[in-house]
């Protein structure tokens, strides 16, 4: 009983080093065929945005600096007729985000991690 109480001491302690570094670096692309404008992140159940830089014209693309401890975001992005959020976005370990959006099946993301 000892060596399963230890055991499952260590596993806990290393569960944060495993659960990963949360989000950096990474590249956004406009999978949209609209413009984007005002790009803005915030974590994900929060209410405090925040600009995430220049927003990439349609089927373009461009670099985020971004470094936060957390993995889940949303971003938003107004567009004609109103903003648009693409809401829990993991940007944990990914290289690029594709935004889409499509009036029937609504707004959603690409990876390539």
């Amino acid at each position: 009983m000892k060596h399963i109480v230890l055991l499952t001491a260590l596993a806990l302690s290393a569960a944060p080093a495993i659960a990963g570094g949360g989000a950096a670096n990474f590249t956004i692309i406009n999978g949209t065929p609209i413009a984007l404008g005002d790009l803005s992140i915030r974590r994900a159940g929060s209410n405090d945005w925040k600009p995430l830089g220049k927003s990439p014209a349609a089927g373009a693309s461009g670099p985020v600096q971004f470094n936060d401890p957390d993995c889940a975001f949303d971003i938003r992005a107004n567009v004609a007729g109103g903003p648009v959020t693409w809401a829990g976005v993991n940007l944990c370990d990914v290289k690029s985000v594709t935004l889409r959006k499509d009036d029937a099946a609504g707004a959603w993301v690409d990876y390539d991690q």
